[in-house]
């Protein structure tokens, strides 16, 4: 039906002379109701014709229907920790919640099936590894990675900033952009803000990252102000290049190494740009884990209280539980995939070590009160046996450690609704550490 009235509408418009650009999808409905129907709706504020601005009294606003809804259902009364509601174009999320990455569009070992299965809200994909492979033409043609991947929950692009660090070999980084070497054919791309959002508006994720300087979380001295300054001046230039704005979400990321003065600049500077959401970026690099949390907690505390606050490649449980409690809403990390693959199975007793000889003849599950289809099928003897020989291995493992990390985060959801969380992190911290050694950073930042 929408299709059918764009058409008439179309055409209306041509006929009444009305100039391109074409209307805002608001003001469009406004005007496709007066001319098909003749009736005329209301609204409280006024629609420029030829922009997406609403002019509100004598305060100009981005106008247009908003692709992000956030809602603080339930708080912590001790800790910082809070439950939401993150409504995007494709799926309401649960938050905290954990993001699994599929950086090509597929999370390894897995179905999008099999996430949904596991209750995954949200997953992740990288924009440079995307446009390399299968290229975002061919994702625009065919209606973006949603339909391609077969996914229909929420998704999450990363800019490719990313990369400055993990391919920093092959990166050239000036004023205007990245300038890559491909690792696989050494084809050379160059990555601008605007490019990369342009990539990231073709790929079609509910929300999409700004392009940022990143830098290794060891690296000191001037380097670090520098691409902390830079990050502010490309999001500017990520704002503009957005052409999607009410089916997508811009968030900006907060640099600045591990310096306090740094941090906060950056975070006044984006909060300043009144984005959907902020991503707190440059850590879980090697830096200690004493500064990780202080820079975690300080971000927490000056970003919007109304705003989503995303914690970037953190996904060690430990870490999920800390900045849980320091008020982060939103996780992503290869970890749980990653360390499958070498056999390794996340409990709430810690890691499994699945190819130690210990578990050669032990017939129970991974873990006796997880029901995922792993679990409910298959031995730790039977693993043991495979997982350093056989593809299914690692696939099976990789199965519980995402179900495993659902699960924490539904369980740290309940507690902070049911005003039980800080008996939740008692009760999870010795567990894991069951002689009481817990880590001195983790007991500093709780």
């Amino acid at each position: 039906c929408w299709f059918v009235m764009c058409n008439r509408v179309k055409c209306k418009l041509v006929e009444h002379k009305i100039a391109k650009p074409l209307l805002s999808t608001t003001h469009q409905l406004l005007v496709l109701a007066n001319i098909l129907f003749g009736c005329t709706l209301q609204t409280s504020k006024t629609f420029h014709p030829m922009s997406e601005t609403v002019i509100d009294g004598s305060v100009a606003k981005q106008g247009g229907s908003k692709a992000l809804n956030h809602e603080i259902i339930a708080r912590c009364t001790t800790t910082n920790a809070r439950v939401c509601k993150l409504a995007l174009p494709h799926y309401t999320c649960d938050t905290p919640m954990f993001m699994p990455v599929g950086t090509c569009g597929a999370v390894k070992g897995m179905t999008t099936e099999e996430l949904e299965n596991l209750d995954v809200h949200l997953v992740l994909g990288n924009t440079y590894h995307l446009a390399l492979r299968p290229g975002t033409e061919l994702l625009r043609e065919v209606g973006g990675l949603h339909d391609f991947m077969n996914w229909k929950r929420a998704m999450l692009t990363d800019s490719g900033g990313f990369q400055m660090v993990s391919l920093l070999k092959l990166a050239e980084i000036t004023e205007e952009g990245v300038n890559f070497c491909s690792p696989t054919d050494g084809s050379m791309m160059l990555l601008t803000p605007e490019r990369s959002i342009q990539l990231q508006n073709d790929i079609g994720a509910d929300i999409i990252m700004a392009l940022d300087d990143v830098v290794s979380s060891t690296v000191t001295g001037p380097r670090v102000e520098e691409a902390m300054e830079r990050t502010l001046r490309w999001i500017d230039r990520c704002v503009a290049a957005h052409k999607r704005p009410t089916e997508q979400n811009l968030f900006g990321i907060v640099q600045g190494g591990l310096d306090v003065k740094l941090r906060e600049r950056c975070c006044d500077e984006l909060i300043k740009r009144d984005l959907p959401g902020y991503a707190i970026g440059g850590l879980s690099g090697g830096e200690g884990k004493d500064q990780f949390w202080r820079v975690v907690l300080q971000c927490c505390r000056r970003l919007p209280e109304n705003k989503p606050r995303y914690a970037m490649g953190v996904g060690y449980p430990v870490d999920l539980v800390v900045c849980v409690a320091l008020g982060v809403d939103m996780f992503d990390c290869v970890y749980p995939a990653r360390t499958a693959r070498f056999g390794v199975a996340l409990t709430d007793n810690g890691n499994l070590q699945l190819k130690q000889n210990r578990f050669r003849d032990d017939a129970g599950p991974i873990e006796p009160d997880c029901g995922c289809p792993t679990c409910r099928g298959f031995s730790r003897a039977f693993l043991h046996s495979i997982v350093s020989k056989e593809q299914t291995g690692a696939r099976l493992v990789t199965i519980h450690n995402i179900a495993y990390q659902m699960r924490l985060m539904r369980r740290m959801r309940a507690a902070i609704a049911q005003g039980e969380f800080p008996a939740f992190v008692r009760s999870f911290f010795s567990k894991q550490y069951p002689k009481g050694d817990y880590p001195g950073w983790c007991v500093d930042a709780l």
